[in-house]
């Protein structure tokens, strides 16, 4: 009996000591990469590292994209967005973020066995030719939230996050706008076209766990995540040691930003304004060109509203402001007939403009701090076309 016994011990001892080998053979890293130069790495960038003792590392990367293929930029415009996971070796993943000076930090999960186990079977079923291409969508399923998602599902359970950097670090309301604006700060034209292309649809108030489209963001939350009741990350280090900042673009000159030119443009409609209404007749060419860059901005917008499938750039109340119908003035302006129906619609769209500023505040979207002076000088041009061709007619 005593001999069974010691036998029955020594099997345990063994299958206890094989599960802790089988642990210690893997390591399952969430990596996140800090922010890049080009525009679409300003929010940073996440990936699944396994390393499995005696192979070479593997990285899970949900954030490549073809731009060779065929009507990409078409394509990527109406929201037919189609990102692919790829499976590849650590060492040539890390090399251009190195190359770059970009921090690279990677948080080790708190895994047992079985989530590991768990974890690389889905990994490897996400890489599979036939499921590696996946219909991207910016803020809901990217290059971040989809790994993310990876690793709930191999916990068996939810995540909690821990607090996002941005709630400790800004006074703004957490939306996507927000969040994305943070990120540009550098880069105001891009965020200019992000704000007249994205609707209110990107300013909703975020739960903590859509703050995490954002991989910068997201590295922040996991160092105190759990998950099923216990820490979600045994280990956090630093494998690519840059400031967060590095490589990022010097920050855009005051005199070269949106905002600047926007009031530019107001001044110069200003002083054609008052030059106009010292001669009594309207300056047909400035007109011409100001409202058909306005009509060919609003054909834009008809295509990202009506014909996109992004869910973000419908509604946008910028319609008000920037639609086709923008376009009458630069070949009304011309025919002498065509007067009467042109101070119609400069009246309406007068009523119009002066309505969206006035209830501003009170819209569900936030507005580019440079839409102010174009929407004013859109306004005086109007004005002033009704007021000197209705004492004309």
């Amino acid at each position: 009996m005593a001999r069974l016994l010691s036998v029955i011990l020594a099997v345990l001892a063994f299958a206890v000591s094989g599960v802790k080998a089988s642990d210690a053979d893997t390591t399952v890293y969430f990596v996140n990469i800090y922010p890049g130069p080009e525009i679409y790495e300003l929010e940073g960038h996440s990936a699944i590292v396994v390393d499995i003792e005696g192979q070479a590392p593997l990285s899970y990367n949900f954030g490549v994209f073809d731009f060779n293929a065929p009507n990409f930029v078409y394509r990527f415009v109406k929201g037919e967005t189609d990102y692919m996971a790829v499976e590849w070796p650590l060492e040539p993943f890390l090399a251009p973020y190195a190359m770059q000076g970009r921090r690279v930090v990677a948080h080790r999960l708190n895994f047992d066995s079985r989530q590991k186990a768990r974890i690389t079977a889905l990994l490897k079923e996400n890489v599979k030719r036939e499921n590696a291409v996946y219909r991207y969508n910016y803020v809901k399923d990217n290059c971040a939230t989809r790994p993310l998602r990876v690793v709930e599902l191999a916990c068996g359970d939810s995540i909690m996050l821990a607090p996002a950097p941005f709630e400790a670090n800004s006074f703004t309301q957490p939306t996507f706008r927000n969040i994305m604006r943070h990120y540009h700060r550098n880069y105001p034209w891009y965020q200019f076209g992000i704000d007249l292309a994205l609707g209110s649809g990107i300013d909703n108030r975020l739960s903590r766990r859509e703050m995490a489209f954002a991989p910068a963001e997201l590295d922040g939350m996991l160092g105190k995540a759990t998950a099923g009741g216990r820490p979600l990350v045994s280990g956090t280090r630093v494998w690519v040691n840059y400031p967060a900042g590095f490589p990022l673009a010097d920050p855009t000159p005051w005199y070269a930003t949106p905002l600047f030119v926007g009031w530019c443009i107001f001044a110069l409609a200003l002083a054609v304004t008052v030059r106009d209404l010292r001669r009594r007749r309207t300056t047909r060419w400035f007109d011409a060109v100001l409202f058909a860059v306005m009509g060919a901005t609003g054909l834009v917008l008809t295509f990202l509203i009506f014909v996109s499938v992004h869910e973000a750039t419908s509604p946008n109340w910028l319609y008000a402001w920037l639609n086709p119908l923008c376009l009458l003035v630069p070949v009304f302006i011309y025919i002498k007939k065509a007067k009467k129906v042109l101070i119609c619609y400069q009246i309406a769209n007068f009523a119009v403009l002066f309505a969206l500023l006035a209830g501003w505040y009170f819209l569900p979207q936030s507005a580019n701090a440079a839409f102010l002076p174009l929407v004013c000088a859109e306004m005086l041009r109007s004005a002033s076309y009704i007021y000197i061709n209705r004492r004309a007619a």
